[in-house]
């Protein structure tokens, strides 16, 4: 009788302690998603819930492992592949967590608000890249102003039809969620043919665009630290190569707990900078030159503009799996009307008013036409809000390229690169180390903030925002959308790939004239 007492009694304070634990992991998962979207793209955001989908997946797989293991099923062994429906084989170091996992698992993912969600896509498009925003409008006038309005409207509709290719109507009647993220989306276009082509192009471009967000990050660090402080015997590539160096302990990241810490205070410091910009440029509102906008385009130079504003803009790769975690995603359309209303306005305005103050004189990077006495602070804290924000779209690649092509199970390309006990192999942490190495590279071959942020816009940019949502639109839901809808797709996806061209071929000549400009210094 003791020893049942006793066990009874272990029992319920070990329930105990799981449930305290399933909270407060619950509480920091939700934490670490919102200050994962800290950043643009995608890509930023993506980050953290990768972690946390992860985490809860293991939980569901445990649970699913536990039932299979009464029915005489063995898990796999070896296998870390993991799948959102719980269908994929336990991996073998999960077992230690089933406590936990299980009270978790019943809980389901933490949910957001409307204006949680809002926040966070508000921090994906109103990143520090909009400091970019004012040359735009050197080249482009009036026109470039129109196209901040025109890629915000589009934006926010391929947003908005992207989310409908994730639902489909049942038997009855009803519309139910079939799909989980771009991916699935794009692996569903591909079907039957090519079941996973649609995916591999989508993962392709996220990596591509991660990687030039984190090459952007160093540029602009060195380009920053070089402008505050001019007199010293430094060069901009020196700088560079020192933001590197302390960037390298990127590479041993398992997690972004300790780095999201500062995502929200960053958030905040960035827009502090963008409010004391606007506020010099307000006091200056008596030399403003309406004069120099024009109703003119620079041909070489407008369409590298088009890339910058949609990099600006760019959402779309984490906004399924946003939607997924809302607690009514009813209110989805109009989270993305105001959020896109907003940015439409403060770029819109930031941009103006920043080109009026310095006109022809206007600078990649807008911080570095302010004056020296204020400059160098300004510019300090948006190093330090690069420095801090570099790690999330950089796991992000890590954790896509591990994904796609360590840990995909029997269809991974190579061996895993962490062992048995979860630890990162060797050669795993010297590939982590080159890929920082090789932002450095980037940087200092090309030190262009605006010819990269254009390339990228052009080529992913366009490409997730504009072009696969409207053929993905298309291709899953033709039969039953509107004739305005299709014509909008269309028109859409047409002018979309002009532009992407477009601006793909005068950003890559820039780089390349650029790049042969520095091989031969």
């Amino acid at each position: 009788m003791a020893t049942l007492l006793r066990s009874k009694l272990s029992n319920v304070a070990t329930s105990v302690s799981n449930k305290s634990q399933a909270k407060m992991s619950g509480m920091f998962a939700r934490m670490g998603f919102q200050a994962a979207t800290d950043e643009e793209a995608v890509g930023f955001a993506h980050c953290d819930d990768l972690d946390m989908e992860h985490r809860q997946g293991l939980q569901m797989d445990i649970l699913k492992s536990e039932g299979s293991e009464e029915g005489g099923e063995q898990p796999l062994e070896g296998d870390i592949h993991y799948q959102r429906d719980g269908t994929g084989p336990l991996p073998p170091s999960a077992s230690k967590d089933a406590g936990v996992c299980s009270e978790l698992s019943g809980q389901g993912k933490p949910k957001i608000t409307a204006w949680e969600a809002g926040w966070n896509v508000t921090n994906a498009i109103q990143g520090m890249f909009v400091l970019g925003l004012p040359y735009a409008i050197l080249h482009g006038g009036y026109l470039g102003l129109f196209l901040i309005i025109f890629a915000a409207v589009v934006c926010c509709y391929t947003g908005k039809i992207l989310i409908a290719c994730l639902y489909e109507e049942n038997e009855d009647g009803e519309i139910v969620r079939v799909r989980d993220s771009y991916v699935d989306i794009a692996n569903a276009c591909c079907a039957p043919r090519f079941p996973t082509l649609g995916g591999r192009i989508v993962n392709v471009a996220q990596i591509i665009e991660l990687v030039m967000t984190c090459i952007l990050y160093v540029v602009v660090s060195g380009n920053l630290m070089y402008n505050s402080f001019p007199n010293l015997p430094v060069s901009q590539k020196s700088w560079s190569i020192i933001a590197t160096a302390v960037l390298l302990p990127c590479a041993f990241l398992k997690n972004l707990k300790a780095v999201s810490k500062f995502s929200l205070l960053c958030t905040l410091a960035h827009f502090v900078i963008n409010i004391l910009v606007i506020a010099y440029c307000l006091s200056r509102a008596r030399d403003w030159a309406w004069d120099k906008v024009k109703f003119y385009i620079d041909v070489k130079k407008f369409p590298i503009s088009i890339g910058i504003i949609v990099f600006s803009y760019t959402s779309q790769i984490f906004l399924p799996s946003l939607e997924g975690n809302m607690q009514n995603p009813k209110e989805f359309h109009c989270m993305m009307n105001w959020t896109h209303i907003a940015a439409c306005i403060l770029k819109g305005l930031f941009a103006l008013v920043a080109y009026l103050t310095w006109a022809d004189e206007t600078k990649e990077v807008i911080t570095d036409n302010l004056p020296s006495t204020i400059r160098a602070v300004v510019n300090i804290f948006l190093v330090a809000k690069a420095l801090l924000s570099y790690p999330l779209p950089f796991f992000a690649a890590v954790e896509v390229l591990e994904r796609s092509l360590f840990q995909d199970g029997n269809r991974a390309f190579f061996p895993t690169c962490y062992g048995g006990d979860g630890r990162l192999k060797s050669w795993g942490l010297t590939l982590r180390c080159a890929l920082v190495v090789f932002t450095l590279l980037m940087a200092i071959y090309v030190p262009h903030f605006a010819l990269l942020m254009g390339l990228t816009g052009s080529l992913t940019g366009a490409g997730l925002c504009f072009l696969l949502p409207s053929l993905f639109h298309l291709k899953l839901l033709w039969r039953k959308l509107l004739w305005h809808h299709v014509f909008f797709d269309v028109a859409i996806f047409v002018i979309g790939g002009i532009c992407s061209i477009s601006g793909f071929i005068h950003s890559l000549e820039g780089l390349i004239e650029a790049f042969r400009t520095n091989a031969e210094d």
